[in-house]
């Protein structure tokens, strides 16, 4: 078994694994963890009781965290003329077209997202290999192919993150970073939690919400009890009064 460094020791004797915690807790928990040189970024888990391989209980989306990531966004995209204009103006770091995409093809990937206009998507679209493992291909579901570049850019920059079950019924997301307080990343948890739940599929049966741990970067999970979904905030900011 892989011995874990100190850190990580040290964070285990802040509280009990097995526990599950109200999300107050958890991210007061969140907080106290030893953190590296850098400022780590703080991830949510949740394990679904859902089969993706069933097209009817794929989830996939986006949400908007309430106070973004704590990541700068480098947003990439792919439009020409007026819409390429109206991306520089929302603030997009690359802006082009087949020139970008030659450039991804060589194995250029300075770039958080992309957004793509619909009729660049013949030219993305032969790029799925490359993009799609990396997260990076734009979808219309997502709100990343559109026309609307300048919207779906400032979206990005704002915190709006796009997430995906896996085939094993896991979906993965950036909460925020452990500089934020922890009503900051409750806020946030807050707005991904009835995300999830909004995007339930009608042909889940059985238990919706199986489990959630949030971690820092490298760090132990704490787990959150998933039936705690009421008036969270207002505990919470009693909590701090």
């Amino acid at each position: 078994m892989k011995k874990r460094g100190k850190r990580y020791q040290q964070a285990l004797e802040l509280y009990d694994r097995q526990k599950l915690y109200h999300p107050r807790e958890a991210m007061e928990i969140i907080n106290k963890i030893p953190s590296s040189r850098f400022d780590d970024t703080v991830e949510i888990a949740f394990r679904l009781g859902v089969d993706p391989r069933k097209a009817d209980q794929m989830i996939r989306g986006t949400v908007s965290l309430p106070n973004g990531t704590g990541k700068e966004m480098r947003v990439l995209v792919i439009a020409q003329g007026d819409k390429a204009r109206d991306a520089e103006a929302a603030g997009a770091d690359m802006v082009g077209g087949s020139e970008l995409l030659e450039k991804i093809q060589g194995g250029w990937f300075e770039f958080d997202a992309m957004v793509a206009t619909p009729d660049m998507m013949s030219q993305v679209g032969k790029l799925g290999k490359l993009l799609g493992p990396r997260g990076l291909m734009p979808n219309p579901k997502a709100g990343t192919v559109t026309f609307e570049v300048d919207k779906a850019v400032r979206d990005i920059k704002g915190g709006k993150v796009e997430y995906r079950v896996d085939r094993q019924g896991n979906l993965h997301l950036i909460l925020g970073k452990q500089s934020f307080s922890a009503q900051s990343l409750l806020e946030n948890y807050v707005a991904v939690l009835e995300e999830i739940i909004r995007a339930k599929p009608a042909a889940a049966k059985g238990r919706y919400i199986k489990s959630i741990t949030v971690s820092t970067t490298m760090g132990p999970g704490v787990k959150i009890d998933s039936l705690v979904v009421r008036d969270i905030l207002a505990e919470a900011a009693a909590g701090e009064a």
